[in-house]
């Protein structure tokens, strides 16, 4: 039975990279049937839309989704974020965020001495709670008596079914090890419940070792020593903060892949590069389209497709491995001559 995609190119190079994605994806031979959405800037700016009702119903009928980026100088900071990537986050439930943090054999890494051994992590960030879901507001807006607040909401039952996700996760893993990450020692209220939400789930998971590192330590750790991490799990700020941290010793914004889940299957996930839409290189065929094929194994791998997902994440690191694994390796081979190369090496793979 074929597998239903929405396809959202988006903006900036996401169309572009999209494109390569969808080569990866074609090479392996995987049955799909995939519904192209225009959503992104484009729109907006055109007829004032973001993501109409009828959009969002239509695309909870599918499997998955595959974004390519949002974004335009044109639109305000947080139309499309707020509009777009965050309600489909919320109305589809997506709980949870998953970023690899996996430095692929040919990648770069800022880290010296540090290798693929070392690097290879996965984020489970809480996804729908936290400081994004807009609790606040604004008092003598303009004026030098201005107040804004802006809360953070943590439920027992979001944090809960975050960290058995994580917990279910690290007991696929070799290692068996989850970290919270959070800052217990000043935000006393949410990181208790986080702590002693965590800690009563791993008493369920006996094969799991399990311990917390305060977020700032985190950030020190994930340079200093990031072998020491196998999955963390966090809230959704200090997740968005951790990932792109993450990204950067991983081989850079490039190669960061990620999945919106929810692991219950009932509404689609959604996949998508956390590189942005990149108006300023867009059509100049300078784009790294390799982030954007790893979101597609991701997709891959969510769907059951586990032999056709692995079969792309190997045909990347081929591919990094011809590239010199440098982000500027894309210059001198275009963003379709890299996804032609990816392409090729997934059907030998």
């Amino acid at each position: 039975m074929a597998h239903s995609i929405g396809i959202v190119r988006g903006d900036g190079i996401g169309p572009e990279v999209v494109e390569q994605a969808l080569k990866a994806l074609d090479a392996t031979g995987v049955d799909y049937e995939p519904t192209e959405y225009d959503l992104g800037a484009r729109r907006y700016l055109e007829s004032g839309e973001v993501l109409p009702d009828s959009v969002l119903a239509d695309l909870a009928g599918h499997d998955a989704v595959l974004l390519g980026a949002v974004g335009h100088p044109d639109v305000s900071p947080g139309v499309l974020e707020r509009g777009l990537l965050l309600r489909l986050r919320f109305e589809f439930d997506l709980y949870v965020n998953l970023r690899p943090v996996k430095l692929l054999p040919g990648a770069p890494t800022p880290l010296a001495g540090k290798g693929p051994d070392d690097i290879d992590l996965v984020v489970v960030r809480e996804n729908t709670e936290g400081a994004y879901v807009g609790e606040g507001g604004v008092l003598r807006k303009g004026t030098p008596h201005e107040v804004a607040t802006q809360g953070s909401v943590n439920t027992r039952a979001g944090v809960e079914r975050c960290v058995r996700y994580a917990f279910n996760l690290a007991g696929r893993r070799t290692r068996r090890h989850v970290t919270l990450c959070h800052k217990t020692n000043v935000l006393t209220w949410a990181g208790d419940l986080w702590a002693r939400t965590t800690s009563a789930v791993a008493a369920e998971y006996p094969n799991v070792t399990f311990d917390y590192v305060h977020v700032d330590a985190a950030c020190l750790y994930l340079v200093e020593s990031p072998e020491r991490f196998d999955v963390i799990v966090t809230d959704n700020l200090f997740g968005d903060i951790l990932t792109d941290l993450g990204a950067a010793i991983a081989g850079g914004m490039g190669l960061a892949a990620s999945g919106n889940i929810n692991p219950h299957r009932d509404t689609p996930s959604v996949f998508e590069p956390v590189h942005g839409s990149a108006p300023d290189i867009a059509g100049t065929g300078r784009a790294n389209p390799l982030a954007a094929v790893l979101s597609v194994a991701m997709l891959l791998d969510h769907v059951g497709e586990y032999e056709a997902s692995a079969r792309v994440e190997r045909a990347v690191a081929v591919v990094l491995g011809k590239l010199s694994g440098t982000t500027a390796a894309t210059m001198r081979h275009s963003t379709d001559e890299v996804g032609d190369m990816v392409a090729e090496q997934v059907v030998q793979a």
